[in-house]
């Protein structure tokens, strides 16, 4: 079986990675592999990817973008993999090309201004897609089984497949939608813009009915047109499917996000299931030993090398680094360590930034309760409003040392080194951070939503709670986190055994590899 797989991180690729999705993407094709299947891996190179280290020219072709021809590179990675039944391609072409505008540095995706959401991705990610499809039907990769989509960034292809001339080939092959983050919908005028379906594809004629967002009628929904298009609709884990049924009512419950309506008819046509992500097998030791002091080394080196990228140190680095100083001096006393690795947004950091009942946030009042008796070291970038809050915060509170940046060395610091891992995330499709700590025996903190729930079990392997309204969510996080902090403290045999069990709990990529051939693939 050839499996295409088209999605915008991959974390096999240096650099590639800003989400869960690049995980899924690196492990699950791996596994996909070992159980005999071909899998193609299909990226844009963002302007770097394809000087990766290994990268070999295939082709040059023509895609019809803003109807005209453009001359387009595939890149094969060979990223050191000997494995020919793992093929990772790399499409480069300028209009891919996005970078920090505080930097030199690259980046995956953009940060529109509000008035102008995903102006600038929407239109990379539609050449993307176009790139993708040009290349499956001018048969520079053939013999496909399926052609499995994620998110948004990907969905442009099932609009492809269904309404564009040059890709009626595409109607043959089966193909899949995943969603990772229903939050994330990528919607765009029909047109009247530079980036809108009438200017990427002046060509094609479709159905508005098929691929209009549900709310705004003259708007594209690039993910609920794959919703309603393709052959199998896949979320990542089983109460995740059964939540985005349900409309959302932010700000404590976040469900179909406006497609529910859509999600439910692919529910009733047996097209939508849930199949939980797998994690790491092999476990680290329960008892891993980390000295605070090499871990505050490694954070400050990674602070300057973040630094030395800006043509001025950014706030959130200048204050990392003073805080990381700060705790140098004490880093040799014991105490409990909490972490978090998680993308500063609304999804993962409202109920730390929210009031609850009492007044205070909730990220406050949990450090407030920590006091000397531990810290708190959060790696995590994203929204800049959120960036700001977790910056101050860091500069408040002496526990507290904010990362303003992603590194995969300090990510594994953190999973393997921490006493509890923070992850009170208002909705979760899935979630892997969890699952890679408790592989190492670190026990999570999470909200009872989504893939949180399929995964941890509260008192058992970790800790959960759960609230009918923002506020009570927030309450209970922190009577939660109050609650942990107190067992590692006055039960130290109780809290072993958390850790065993969590390290014990396995979530199988081979055997998700296995549910995907069988109920999506087939």
């Amino acid at each position: 079986m050839h499996i295409f797989w088209i999605a915008a991180e991959n974390s096999l690729l240096k650099g590639a990675k800003v989400g869960g999705v690049a995980d899924v993407t690196a492990h699950l094709c791996r596994a996909l592999q070992k159980l005999t299947c071909r899998v193609t891996v299909f990226t844009p190179s963002y302007g770097f990817l394809h000087r990766h280290a290994g990268a070999v020219h295939l082709w040059r072709y023509p895609v019809r973008f803003r109807g005209i021809q453009h001359e387009t590179d595939i890149f094969a990675i060979q990223n050191g993999n000997a494995h020919t039944d793992l093929n990772q391609l790399v499409v480069h072409h300028p209009i891919l090309v996005s970078r920090r505008p505080d930097s030199r540095r690259f980046q995956i995706y953009t940060h529109d201004p509000p008035r102008q959401p995903y102006f600038t991705d929407a239109t990379r990610f539609a050449f993307f897609c176009q790139a993708a499809a040009a290349a499956v039907s001018q048969q520079l990769i053939q013999g496909l089984d399926c052609i499995h989509l994620h998110d948004w960034h990907a969905a442009f292809v099932a609009i492809l497949r269904r309404f564009h001339p040059d890709h009626e080939c595409l109607q043959a092959i089966r193909t899949v939608y995943s969603i990772h983050n229903l939050a994330f919908q990528g919607i765009r005028p029909f047109s009247g813009s530079t980036s809108s379906t009438a200017a990427w594809f002046p060509e094609m004629g479709f159905d508005r009915a098929a691929v209009a967002d549900p709310r705004w009628p003259d708007t594209l929904n690039p993910m609920a047109a794959a919703i309603r298009l393709c052959d199998a609709v896949h979320t990542v884990s089983p109460s995740y499917a059964c939540e985005i049924q349900k409309p959302s009512r932010p700000p404590h419950f976040f469900g179909g996000e406006g497609l529910e309506t859509d999600l439910r008819a692919a529910a009733a046509q047996g097209r939508l299931t849930g199949i939980l992500n797998g994690s790491p097998e092999t476990a680290a030791p329960v008892t891993a030993h980390c000295e605070r002091t090499e871990l505050l080394h490694l954070f400050r080196s990674r602070l300057i090398r973040w630094s030395a990228q800006h043509s001025s140190p950014s706030s959130a680095d200048f204050v990392g680094y003073a805080r990381a100083l700060e705790m140098q001096v004490q880093a040799n006393r014991t105490g409990m360590l909490l972490t978090g690795v998680s993308r500063a947004g609304e999804q993962k950091m409202l109920i730390l930034r929210a009031a609850g009942g009492k007044g205070p946030s909730g990220l406050e009042r949990v450090l407030r309760h920590l006091g000397d008796k531990g810290m708190f070291v959060l790696l995590a970038q994203g929204d800049p409003q959120y960036e700001r809050f977790l910056t101050e915060m860091s500069a408040r509170f002496a526990n507290f040392l904010f990362l303003n940046g992603y590194s995969e060395t300090c990510a594994a610091a953190l999973y393997t080194c921490g006493d509890l891992f923070i992850m009170p995330s208002s909705f979760e499709p899935c979630g892997l951070g969890q699952m890679l700590a408790m592989r190492r025996g670190q026990p999570c903190l999470v909200n009872a939503v989504g893939g949180l729930k399929d995964t941890v079990r509260h008192g058992y392997n970790g800790f959960a709670f759960q609230g009918d309204t923002l506020a009570e969510q927030v309450d209970a996080f922190v009577r939660t986190a109050v609650e942990a902090i107190r067992l590692k403290t006055d039960d130290p045999a109780s809290w072993r055994k958390i850790s065993r069990r969590a390290a014990q709990t396995a979530f199988s990529w081979y055997e998700t590899a296995t549910q995907y051939i069988e109920r999506l693939y087939r």
